[in-house]
């Protein structure tokens, strides 16, 4: 038997498949309003998948289920971890559910296959003390200080997503409401109660960095860089990590550890967890549920540490 082909020697894509590829994610584009980042992880899948295909005589619209299984397979013994595995099959079940759809195929060759069992991993969380030291270490004498405040205070104060918390708006901030609208995954759009603590450093960042950064006095974006232009997720992140060193925290995070921290410690003092559902923007309870484990490990340790029969 020939052995089989490594995935960087494969054939180039046929232009049926190209086709067919582009016009589910112009679908999807359409129907969903999915990110970029999502619509090109979808379309590297399938060309890959449509390669691996044509090497062996077949094409993307006429792949049978055995096929399908054989190319996850390949990647498997090739080193694919399950996590990434499951990514990708989850990419052609849409794929071949919207042919279905469109009456391009009788029967989903991914209907019956499997995807690999994952172990979800817990949300890292920093404890209240941890997240104090945080909110604490910029430095506010200088601008560039107050603003990383005014940040920190309200992606914790909000669970925000770090891409919902540098796309902010001046719009999109209601300081007499306290609330701030913002549109999280899926172009779904919610309003989150942002504190008093929160709704404070931020009225002060507005009032006395934010012109100082805002040289044009054009831009409408909120959290502005030294050269005014807006924050970035990437330079957000390197803040973060100066912010955590300064606090003395010597666990790596991000600042996705923010939002984990907001859903944690809400969790902790009583919120139900479909409030917190909503304030999250999960469109499903069981992606909120992850969090009621974190939850339940610190009361227990709370308990073990305080209770006389801990």
């Amino acid at each position: 038997m020939a052995a089989e082909p490594a995935l960087s020697a494969l054939p180039p894509l046929r232009d049926d498949d190209l086709a067919a590829v582009e016009r589910f994610l112009d679908a999807l584009w359409s129907e969903r309003g999915l990110s970029r980042q999502t619509l090109a992880s979808y379309g590297s899948d399938l060309k890959l998948l449509a390669r691996w295909l044509r090497a062996r005589g077949s094409a993307l619209e006429d792949a049978r289920r055995d096929e399908v299984l054989g190319y996850l397979a390949d990647r498997v013994q090739r080193g694919a971890r399950p996590r990434s595995t499951a990514r990708m099959l989850s990419s052609f079940r849409r794929f071949y559910r919207w042919l279905v759809r469109e009456g391009r195929l009788r029967e989903d060759p991914t209907a019956r296959v499997e995807a690999p069992r994952l172990g979800r991993p817990l949300p890292h969380a920093l404890s209240e003390s941890e997240v104090e030291a945080l909110l604490h270490a910029p430095d506010l004498a200088e601008p560039l200080g107050l603003r990383d405040r005014a940040m920190l205070e309200l992606m914790y104060a909000a669970g925000l997503r770090v891409s919902e918390l540098v796309e902010l708006s001046l719009q999109t901030v209601g300081l007499r409401q306290g609330v701030v609208r913002t549109l999280g995954k899926g172009s779904k759009e919610r309003l989150v109660p942002m504190g008093e603590e929160a709704q404070h450093w931020l009225e002060r960042y507005l009032s006395e960095a934010r012109p100082e950064l805002d040289r044009s006095g054009r831009s409408e974006t909120v959290f502005l860089t030294a050269r005014g232009a807006g924050m970035t997720r990437q330079a957000f992140w390197y803040r973060v990590k100066a912010h955590a060193r300064t606090a003395g925290i010597r666990q790596a995070i991000s600042p996705h550890s923010l939002r984990h921290s907001f859903a944690t410690h809400l969790l902790n003092h009583g919120a139900d967890l479909r409030v917190v559902q909503l304030l999250l923007g999960h469109s499903d309870l069981s992606t909120t549920q992850i969090y009621t484990h974190v939850a339940r490990q610190r009361l227990q340790t709370l308990h073990a540490a305080h209770h006389p029969r801990g």
